[in-house]
């Protein structure tokens, strides 16, 4: 007999007394994710929700804010009892973008989540068999697709209403709580509703004798057990088979069962669905690449949620997540009768991330949170601009062209940053009318280089010999490296080709970058050019104020600090500013500072650490004016650094060469070699 805290009365006053939970798989992933704190945000123009539980973790989910809202808004229509209680959920995409590591961080936050004994699965097992007879040496039966012990309290009695009378009177459930419990109610599985029979008949009837027959236990979380979160990868046509999913008749079970009308007989366990079966995830992997019949156990299971194995049946309870890529995918849709089992999935279209800024986060995935090192077991340092020039060359191969903007207003409007004169609104029709093409690939983010392929270029960029014997992964080199990817990888000559032109518009950015590095390097300051920027659009604030003085004095409150400044505003150096970004007229001169205005109206109110230095026409031009104003002109600076003949220019090169190692992240090794970039002529725009 199981001791008191074993028992199914215990179980039930639990949870009559909230201190365990009876609901479906669904109901579970809902309420874990609706648990976490839900933020507004705003993604290539459009409201969106970010759900902060897919955000923890040292190595989370980045970006996908759509397909994790498609998700949770599926699972949180299954919990209310809508129609995609009946669907699988598909992610579809191209290779590389993250549908698998989306789903396994889910069933780990999942596993997690079931850890906590409030959240905690249970099911129920069948003791002292042998002396009911008909099992052999079978002592005890656990059942198969770990059930729970209230789906055995609906099933106590062959009677329904005398079910709900013992949960009315024996454990003190109101109607409504045991019509909430209904709700969930399915039937036992085969053997368990067999087993419970075979005891009833042995002890007459009497439920306290039947009730020393079963014993509660909590559903084991053991990943590797593959319980409550399964995965299935497609196997190859011959090896793959309905057994792997359903399971078979066990020929040790035949040995002791002497009646062929137990079910027991079938092992469900020898299958994965069997296994997550009690609330929990299965995750089909590429579930399209299943041969057919394969694919035709999932409608039936995906349909009916039972696992039918001879005409006999065991409910499951288990959210259906699978990935599959485009081509595979458009294989299986092109043949028209297999159109049963896409209607049964709720397919979510995978793109890949758009945003530079949140690629450096996934780029930082790539390039490895581990401390790397040569061949020769000497730590290799990073250059501090390599996650930059690495994410903005992948990204931008991820975005299509289009009339309306160029590849970096797209860029930078993807990432939520200012883009001249073209607004957020711009970019949403674009991807509004790049998404009414059928052809999914021609999607907004859905074609270019993706995790993978940065991975291997990175990978590459480790293994070359400049990089072993500088002891640096230098940044420029990952242009090289990314060249090599795109060569031998891509294989359509269209793709191949917008790919290149891709890199050197990365490389041209990555140049504007280094002009402003160096002008840092020069001024011996990490944010020379980020102050002088806000000096320029502090300016063209203050130089219509009223309390603005002969002197050209303007004091203001600085958003960042909320300190009284005093700032000089000088008008020579606010034209040389604008001649530089090509303003000619007053007009246009005024229709840009109005810009600007509004720009900082907008932006201080949200973020006071908003500095403007994602405009990058308006860093250039200050970047060129100080060059110009401070060194005759950044031609000059190239010449000293250069020829460093004389002591002047050597003393030079060696202070911006400090300058960099000290406060600028720089190793001796990358900081030559960007000096020697800036004064070459390369991927000058």
């Amino acid at each position: 007999m199981p001791n008191n805290s074993k028992t199914l009365q215990y179980h039930l006053q639990e949870v009559k007394q909230g201190n365990r939970c009876f609901e479906n798989a669904f109901q579970s992933v809902s309420r874990m994710v609706l648990e976490s704190k839900i933020e507004k945000v705003v993604v290539n123009g459009k409201t969106t929700y970010d759900f902060s539980i897919f955000r923890e973790g040292s190595k989370h989910v980045i970006g996908m804010y759509d397909e994790i809202n498609s998700f949770v808004s599926y699972v949180k229509d299954a919990a209310e009892g809508g129609s995609s209680k009946e669907m699988a959920f598909v992610l579809v995409g191209e290779p590389g973008n993250g549908k698998t590591f989306l789903v396994e961080f889910l069933a780990a936050k999942y596993r997690g989540f079931l850890s906590i004994d409030k959240n905690r699965k249970y099911t129920f097992k069948f003791l002292n068999l042998d002396k009911v007879g008909n099992y052999g040496k079978i002592n005890t039966i656990e059942s198969q697709t770990y059930e729970d012990p209230m789906i055995l309290a609906m099933s106590l009695f062959e009677n329904p209403d005398q079910n709900k009378e013992y949960l009315a009177k024996q454990i003190g459930f109101s109607d409504k709580e045991i019509d909430q419990l209904y709700d969930n109610y399915r039937p036992l599985g085969a053997c368990s509703s067999y087993i419970l029979s075979d005891i009833r008949n042995y002890t007459d009837g009497n439920m306290d004798e039947v009730l020393n027959y079963i014993e509660i236990i909590p559903v084991p979380l053991t990943e590797s057990l593959g319980t409550v979160t399964g995965k299935y990868p497609a196997k190859d046509k011959i090896t793959s088979s309905s057994v792997d999913l359903l399971g078979e008749e066990s020929i040790q079970r035949l040995l002791h069962i002497t009646d062929t009308n137990n079910p027991y007989r079938f092992d469900l366990r020898r299958g994965a669905l069997a296994r997550v079966a009690g609330g929990g995830i299965h995750f089909s992997d590429e579930i399209y690449k299943n041969k057919k019949d394969l694919v035709q156990v999932y409608l039936g299971v995906i349909q009916n949620r039972n696992i039918e194995i001879d005409g006999y049946k065991w409910p499951i309870d288990t959210l259906i997540v699978a990935t599959s890529n485009n081509s595979e995918f458009h294989r299986f849709l092109s043949e028209k009768e297999e159109a049963p089992i896409v209607d049964r999935c709720r397919i979510c279209y995978v793109s890949h991330n758009t945003n530079y800024k949140l690629q450096g986060e996934l780029t930082g995935y790539a390039i490895g949170s581990e401390t790397r090192t040569t061949l020769n077991q000497e730590n290799l340092h990073q250059d501090p601009n390599l996650n930059y020039a690495s994410s903005i060359a992948v990204v931008l191969s991820r975005l299509p062209r289009s009339e309306k903007l160029t590849p970096v207003e797209t860029m930078k409007l993807a990432a939520g940053e200012v883009a001249g004169e073209k607004s957020i609104k711009t970019l949403a029709e674009v991807i509004d009318t790049l998404n009414q093409d059928p052809e999914i690939i021609n999607r907004f983010g859905q074609k270019g280089l993706g995790q993978r392929n940065l991975g291997r270029a990175i990978q590459l960029l480790i293994e070359s010999s400049e990089t072993n014997e500088g002891e640096c992964m230098f940044a420029y080199d990952i242009f090289r490296s990314l060249d090599r990817i795109i060569l031998d990888y891509v294989t359509d000559a269209n793709d191949r080709a917008k790919y290149l032109e891709d890199l050197k518009i990365a490389k041209g950015l990555y140049r504007e970058r280094i002009m402003t590095e160096m002008f840092n390097a020069y001024m011996d300051e990490p944010y020379a050019i980020r102050k002088d920027v806000m000096n320029y659009v502090n300016m063209i604030i203050g130089i219509d104020a009223e309390n603005l003085g002969p002197d050209k004095m303007w004091k203001y409150k600085d958003p960042q600090t909320a300190e009284l400044k005093a700032l000089k505003i000088d008008e020579r150096y606010i034209n040389s500013v604008e001649e530089r970004l090509g303003l000619k007229s007053e007009e246009q001169r005024e229709s840009f500072r109005t810009s600007i205005r509004k720009i900082y109206g907008q932006k201080i109110s949200v973020d006071p650490d908003y500095d403007f230095m994602d405009n990058l026409e308006l860093v250039k031009a200050v970047t060129d004016v100080r060059l110009k104003s401070d060194i005759a002109g950044a031609g000059s600076l190239i010449g000293a650094l250069a020829n460093r003949t004389n002591e002047e220019n050597q003393k030079l090169y060696d202070r911006m060469i400090a300058t960099m190692l000290e406060k600028l992240g720089y190793c001796k090794t990358c900081a030559q070699k960007t000096i020697e970039y800036f004064c070459t002529q390369e991927d000058e725009k």
